[in-house]
């Protein structure tokens, strides 16, 4: 038993013109190749996933730590608040 060639036969595959081209008469004719759906994708229900909520909120968190050392570091460098 041989394995089947990966390579398609030659008597089927189009052959090559003059110009590099497809010779007249070998492809198929025009036809639409893909089809569009008649269901609709449903609208989301919100704009936001609770994922992107939850980003937000993390991103929110961090950027109030930011804000609080920050102020903090900048009091401690102009002499305002000597220990904490």
């Amino acid at each position: 038993m041989t394995a089947v060639p990966p390579d398609p036969d030659p008597v089927d595959t189009p052959s090559v013109g003059s110009a590099h081209g497809v010779e007249p008469g070998e492809t198929p004719p025009d036809s639409g190749s893909t089809t569009q759906s008649a269901n609709q994708n449903p609208p989301p229900r919100s704009r936001m996933t609770p994922a992107g909520v939850a980003a937000l909120i993390a991103v929110g968190v961090i950027f109030a730590i930011f804000l609080v050392v920050s102020v903090v570091y900048l009091l401690q460098v102009a002499g305002l608040m000597d220990r904490w």
